[in-house]
């Protein structure tokens, strides 16, 4: 059994095919592949591929019944063909690139329950209605058409206006790019045309169109072809003048470059610092986290849940969370106060600490412990012990009463 018929059975595949398909509104929501190279530039790639590599780095998290077996799954391989940061980056890739992205369930062949899921790539897909349920109606390259159920599939989306389904696409930074090839192709020309040397000359007569041909072929075999090895031009008293061409290409200069790098940027949500993963500061990280990497951690999360879980597991907790450990971009004396802090007020286990340094977690239950300082208490108990009991004696003294075994204070003039 293929691919194409692991995913999309038989049955669901005659179905949609074969059978009559009526659109759910008087417009039609299609998404189909635009043809415009955003991923065929190189600046617009590699913020596309600084983008996909951060979010393959991303950890499920299953909870609810049944969770071990769904987040190993999801941890080393949510299909057969693809481990978890191919999964990963294919879909963070496939999302910058056409602003949609389909996942499709994989599912058991008895049982019926998901058992994977795959990252579809299908040229166009339309919504439309079957029996009163709304389906995706893929159609892929070299002609082959699925449909499934829209409850079924994970849809993600960004730059979402004018569908109410779909992502517009990339046309806004086409421009942009379009200026950066320009710019490219004029070096490229500029390059050719100072390799090659050319000269201007004024004949110091009139003379027939074929003799003026057959001088220019003369004097560029004698004085520019491979036997003038001695770098000397000649030239007799048929010229007035001769003149060498100086060729300047005209190409951006730096802050025009730099402007126009800052305009990807600004579309891609990217910056020098993370392209060339020489951020030096968590504020950096921490600021394209928040900006890019969270908003498809959220995404992907509520995605796979919703079309993994009905709503009543859902509402019984069944969930599947991406997160990213961002502590491991802080620098070593940012890692060593945020675990001493979050240590002893029992929010972080001793594994938690380890991985938040790389290092490897402690086998059995004594690193998922958590510990808390005991010189804490709630406010509401600061005048009792551990057993309950009220720490304080009360005195006819005035100030703070005196702990059990501490010394009292002085008796007042007249006290006994």
């Amino acid at each position: 059994m293929g691919l194409f018929e692991n995913i999309f059975r038989k049955e669901k595949q005659e179905r949609a095919v074969h059978e009559y398909f009526r659109a759910l509104s008087v417009y039609t929501p299609v998404f189909s592949t635009f043809e415009g190279g955003v991923y065929e530039a190189m600046l617009t790639r590699s913020c596309i591929h600084a983008f996909a590599t951060h979010c393959s780095k991303l950890k499920p998290q299953v909870t609810g019944s049944g969770a071990d077996k769904l987040e190993r799954m999801l941890q080393y391989a949510p299909n057969p063909y693809q481990d978890t940061t191919k999964f990963l980056y294919r879909l963070a890739t496939v999302l910058s690139v056409r602003n949609n992205a389909l996942i499709a369930p994989l599912y058991d062949e008895y049982r019926g329950r998901i058992e994977g899921y795959y990252p579809l790539l299908p040229q166009n897909c339309r919504v439309v209605e079957y029996k009163g349920e709304p389906f995706l109606r893929y159609q892929f390259a070299g002609g082959r058409w699925a449909a499934q159920e829209l409850s079924a599939v994970g849809l993600l989306t960004q730059h979402q206006y004018e569908d109410d389904f779909f992502g517009s696409d990339n046309r806004p930074v086409l421009p942009i790019m379009q200026v950066i090839d320009t710019n490219n192709q004029g070096i490229i020309e500029g390059v050719k045309a100072s390799a090659n040397i050319r000269f201007m000359g004024l004949l110091a007569g009139v003379f027939k169109d074929k003799d003026i041909d057959a001088e220019r072929a003369r004097f560029r075999r004698d004085n520019l072809g491979a036997e003038n090895n001695n770098g000397i031009l000649l030239a007799d008293q048929k010229y007035k003048e001769i003149k060498q061409i100086q060729s300047e290409p005209y190409t951006m200069n730096a802050a025009q470059m730099k402007e126009i790098r800052e305009s990807v940027f600004e579309y891609f949500g990217c910056s020098d610092e993370i392209l060339q993963n020489r951020y030096t500061s968590s504020a950096v990280w921490n600021a394209y986290y928040e900006g890019k990497i969270e908003p498809f951690a959220i995404q992907l999360s509520l995605v796979m849940s919703n079309m993994t879980f009905s709503p009543r597991e859902i509402a019984a907790g069944r969930s599947i969370l991406w997160t990213a450990e961002r502590l491991q971009y802080a620098t070593n004396e940012e890692k060593v106060n945020i675990v001493t802090q979050l240590f002893d007020r029992g929010m972080m286990n001793r594994n938690t600490g380890l991985e938040v340094f790389n290092l490897p977690r402690l086998k059995g239950p004594e690193g998922e412990k958590y510990y808390i300082r005991k010189d804490y208490a709630e406010v509401e108990h600061l005048d009792k012990n551990e057993e309950g009991k009220v720490n304080a004696v009360q005195t006819d003294t005035e100030g703070v009463p005196p702990v059990d075994g501490a010394p009292t204070a002085p008796a007042a003039d007249g006290d006994e």
